[in-house]
């Protein structure tokens, strides 16, 4: 009963994560047509890093282990570097809609490192559902992108083999660590090698740019970059890595409404056609049997 409702609380989180992330390329979109790539995607981490040391200060956390401080340089590469820089950079060409779809691979990047790094079994259900959850958008993504992919699509989709590893082994190191601790070790690990990069790209016009660049720009420093991690990562240690992960696939479609909302992209009926497809993924992947290994199935 108690770990039924462990995983019902993980589930929760993970769903307010998905949220929050959510608004990631829609804010990302907006933010580096003012500030450019290098500032947008490491220059938010550059923000981040003084709330986190203000908390650890105010907090007085103890240094992780050496073993820990390894495990946090993968999630510092992947959920501080990798997938910042490289969405940045593709969401100076991509629309919102079209690279959105793309990120719904996660769950399944997520699944496969997890099988690796934290010892989960996904049961034959598991994949089926995620596989089909992962054709669907990727047939998605050829349709938008009319039979091919574009440079830009390659990086999304090295952003998130990136990012799947880096959620897995941050998943794995919070139940030992703690969730917030995660990535706020990570932002202090990444921050001091993007400082220079960052002040290299600093220009006088950027204080010209609109408010809701800025809105953005904080927004992806604040909350995306920290905030939806500490419910993410809780998530995750709370009702387990794989399902868990399920959940991300209805983040492109949060993300195509949020873009609609302000960016003015328009939802068409084959995007609602997919999302059905990928929500019903959702909840056969979430009724999955996921075991550990040298341990007994568990069903929800």
């Amino acid at each position: 009963m108690q770990n039924e409702k462990r995983e019902k609380i993980g589930f929760l989180l993970g769903t307010i994560g998905v949220i929050c992330f959510s608004l990631t390329l829609p804010a990302t979109r907006i933010a580096v047509e003012y500030f450019g790539t290098t500032i947008v995607g490491l220059g938010r981490t550059v923000v981040a890093a003084f709330l986190v040391a203000i908390i650890f200060i105010v907090r007085k956390e103890k240094l992780p282990t050496p073993r820990q401080f390894k495990s946090l340089g993968i999630v510092a590469f992947g959920a501080v570097l990798g997938f910042p820089l490289l969405t940045s950079w593709a969401m100076e060409s991509l629309p919102v809609s079209h690279g959105a779809v793309e990120v719904a691979l996660l769950p399944l990047s997520t699944a496969g490192f997890a099988m690796l790094r934290a010892g989960e079994i996904p049961s034959i259900k598991f994949w089926i559902s995620s596989l089909i959850g992962s054709f669907a958008v990727i047939i998605y993504a050829l349709h938008l992108g009319f039979g091919h992919l574009q440079f830009a699509d390659l990086a999304i989709l090295a952003a998130v083999l990136i990012l799947g590893l880096s959620y897995a082994e941050g998943g794995k190191l919070a139940k030992e660590l703690g969730s917030w601790q995660v990535i706020a070790w990570a932002i202090l690990i990444g921050a001091p090698f993007f400082i220079i990069p960052v002040g290299l790209h600093l220009t006088i016009e950027m204080l010209h740019a609109p408010f809701q660049a800025w809105v953005s720009f904080f927004y992806l420093a604040v909350v995306s970059q920290f905030l939806a991690y500490i419910a993410w990562y809780s998530g995750m240690a709370l009702g387990g890595i794989a399902r868990v992960s399920q959940i991300q696939y209805l983040q492109p479609f949060l993300m195509i409404l949020f873009a609609t909302i302000f960016l003015d992209e328009s939802i068409t009926f084959f995007t609602l056609l997919i999302a059905v497809v990928v929500v019903l993924s959702v909840i056969l992947g979430k009724n999955a049997t996921i075991i550990k290994k040298g341990s007994q199935p568990k069903k929800n």
